[in-house]
């Protein structure tokens, strides 16, 4: 197939939909009208309110009052409304405080959970709570009445509160808090996030506990759940509210796994089946919450200062990761490079796996990187030998607990300019992609040894949406951070573009100073290239990422690098074959840029390192041979010593 013999077939793109015209509009028409007001209601409503009584008699008028006073009394008794102040017992305090579920919200049947509680699982995790006894409050959210009875005989000390929660509107869904497209210029309005309303609660008693029940619908898209979002942030607010340093505790009922990122993992006091008891970190928790609810408005600001206070600089790395091939050390080694001269001095963190040579590991060791060792995990839905068989490997990346955080880059970008400042927000935190979804090549990271389980406990049963990581790790972690698109500028063109913003990318491609801080290679890789100009321009369905500009931009970054690094960037025989096909492929079609014709000037095409260099005899019989065949004559490197992971 023709595909398969152009010369540096990338990993293929991520599946992505531009938005046409029309479309694009109407995205930006609905992002602006995303404010969502919302009037509140009364709690109780006093059954005599607005009664007119016009008696001409004093006697009529006495029987009345008292009918009505004794009616008022009733009425307060009665089971079916509830008292909106706290109640004090002088035998204990285990008065039970309900607050109303307000009538619409009780039909709402987003927020209810079909869920059989298994009470012996309850038992056992509050069983953990060793201070249960000296407990003063304990909020309960969306259980019914038979359950908060329950949940009373097992705390009967504590005081319990029956939160109320208003319920989000109808017309807030996943793709509400999660816009493909958002004014990031601010050239109309600041976008902003729709308001998910709070829990209403005075501050008395001192919640020790809060206890939510979360639905859990039986689809396979269960994680992005709206009244599910809304419950878990609910109860982390209602936590991060709780004054002072006192600890706080959530418990979670469900059948399927919290949100990873909010109430983490490393947080998980014990889980019993479907209770999931947390203790979380209370000023890292307010950190979170005071980022927008969704992608719908930047975490991170446009204009983002270099200069924000980050945690300690020991425990942050940028990393990346190699497998299954050796193309991809240069662009490794540049990407080093591009982030000392950016300015970072954080560490430089790279995973491989036994199929990089030493020789290759010889060069990243010399470009800055520390090595580790892994071993590569297998995606168990993609075929043999394909493109996606083992990009699972990335999932290692949460086994680098030496760091607090990782800032994850790709391998085939540059960083123009420092974004060490991202180290200041919370996993995942990444540009948008398509439709709801973030792209992976620059994200924040927090390493953990229980996410990582995480990952690997549901790649049988979760499927990734374009059958990469990408996919995967946005069925995981569905409530993300956006960042502006800069931090992760992809070199592409999109089909249809007006030449104006055709020629707005150009510029941000080369601007000296830059203006984009991660320019992403897209296509066909700049060091599998001649650098004479970019080779994309040579395939047609390639053209779309082929930008010389860009092409010059990565050039730059190398020639800056050490010298003896440069020899980590020569061209096999093989890809000198492969890039000349493509050139006569185009000459044959006579391709209208006429890059085709330029005479190649780079000395790489006259340097042999192999024991074969007679590149044009491939062509010969060019395409009986896959050219991803990695098999190189490689110098014999020095001993290199490497870091290896633990439980790999």
């Amino acid at each position: 197939m023709r595909g398969s013999l152009a010369g540096a077939a990338p990993t293929p793109i991520e599946p992505r939909q531009r938005l046409s015209v029309s479309t694009e509009e109407t995205s930006k028409r609905r992002f602006l009208r995303s404010k969502v007001f919302r009037d509140g209601e009364r709690a109780l409503h006093s059954p005599t309110k607005n009664r007119n009584f016009s008696c001409k008699f004093p006697t009529i008028k006495l029987i009345l009052g008292v009918i009505a006073l004794v009616a008022i009394w009733s009425l307060w008794h009665s089971p079916a409304i509830y008292n909106t102040e706290y109640i004090s017992s002088s035998g204990s305090r285990a008065a039970l405080v309900h607050r109303e579920l307000s009538g619409h919200s009780s039909a709402d049947q987003r927020y209810t959970s079909l869920l059989d509680i298994d009470w012996d699982q309850i038992s056992q995790v509050i069983e953990k709570l060793v201070d249960r006894n000296e407990y003063q409050g304990v909020g309960i959210l969306n259980f019914n009445d038979s359950e908060i009875d329950q949940l009373k005989e097992l705390l009967p000390d504590a005081e319990h509160v029956i939160l109320k929660l208003d319920h989000v509107l109808n017309n807030i869904t996943w793709e509400t808090l999660y816009p493909e497209w958002i004014d990031e210029e601010e050239e109309f309005e600041v976008p902003t996030c729709p308001s998910l309303p709070k829990i209403q609660f005075p501050g008395k008693p001192r919640l020790d506990l809060v206890v939510v029940k979360l639905p859990c619908k039986k689809s396979k898209d269960w994680y992005r759940d709206v009244a599910r979002f809304h419950l878990q942030l609910a109860a982390a607010r209602l936590a991060a509210s709780n004054k002072g340093y006192h600890p706080i505790h959530v418990l979670l009922v469900t059948e399927h796994f919290p949100t990873p990122n909010l109430f983490t993992c490393k947080e998980l006091v014990v889980r019993e089946g479907n209770a999931w008891l947390y203790e979380p970190n209370l000023n890292t928790l307010r950190e979170k919450l005071h980022l927008p609810v969704g992608s719908c408005e930047l975490a991170v600001p446009l204009k983002a200062k270099a200069n924000w206070h980050s945690g300690n600089l020991r425990r942050e790395a940028y990393a990346t990761i190699l497998h299954s091939a050796n193309f991809y050390v240069c662009g490794a080694i540049a990407a080093a490079q591009s982030i000392r001269l950016a300015g970072s001095t954080r560490d430089f963190v790279i995973l491989v796996d036994e199929t990089i040579s030493d020789y290759h590991r010889g060069g990243l060791e010399a470009a800055g990187w520390k090595i580790h060792t892994i071993k590569r995990i297998r995606n168990p839905k993609a075929e043999q030998d394909a493109y996606n068989e083992w990009n699972y490997s990335k999932f290692r990346l949460w086994q680098l607990t030496d760091y607090d955080k990782i800032i994850f880059i790709d391998a085939d970008l540059l960083i123009l300019r420092n974004i060490d400042f991202l180290f200041e927000m919370p996993e995942i935190t990444a540009i948008g992609n398509n439709a709801t979804l973030f792209n992976s090549g620059v994200m924040v990271v927090e390493p953990s040894n229980c996410t990582f389980q995480l990952l690997m406990d549901h790649i049988n049963e979760i499927e990734s949406y374009n059958g990469g990581d990408q996919g995967y790790l946005n069925e995981i972690f569905t409530w993300w951070h956006r960042i502006p698109k800069h931090m992760n500028f992809l070199k592409h063109y999109w089909e249809g573009d007006e030449e104006e913003k055709k020629q707005m990318k150009t510029r941000l491609f080369g601007a000296d100073p830059p203006v984009l801080y991660v320019l992403h290679y897209l296509g066909l890789k700049p060091w599998l290239c001649f650098r004479d100009y970019d080779c994309n321009w040579n395939v047609g369905k390639l053209q779309e990422f082929a930008s010389d500009v860009a092409h010059r931009t990565w050039w730059k970054v190398h020639d800056a690098m050490p010298e003896n690094l440069h020899k980590y960037c020569l061209l096999r025989s093989k890809q000198k074959a492969a890039l000349e096909w493509d050139r006569r492929e185009a000459e044959k079609g006579n391709y209208s840029d006429g890059h085709w014709k330029i005479k190649i000037k780079d000395p790489r095409l006259e340097i042999c390192f192999e024991d074969f260099c007679f590149w044009e005899s491939m062509l010969w019989h060019w395409g009986e041979t896959n050219w991803t065949d990695n098999a190189t004559s490689s110098p014999t490197p020095p001993v290199v010593n490497t870091a290896s992971l633990s439980s790999l």
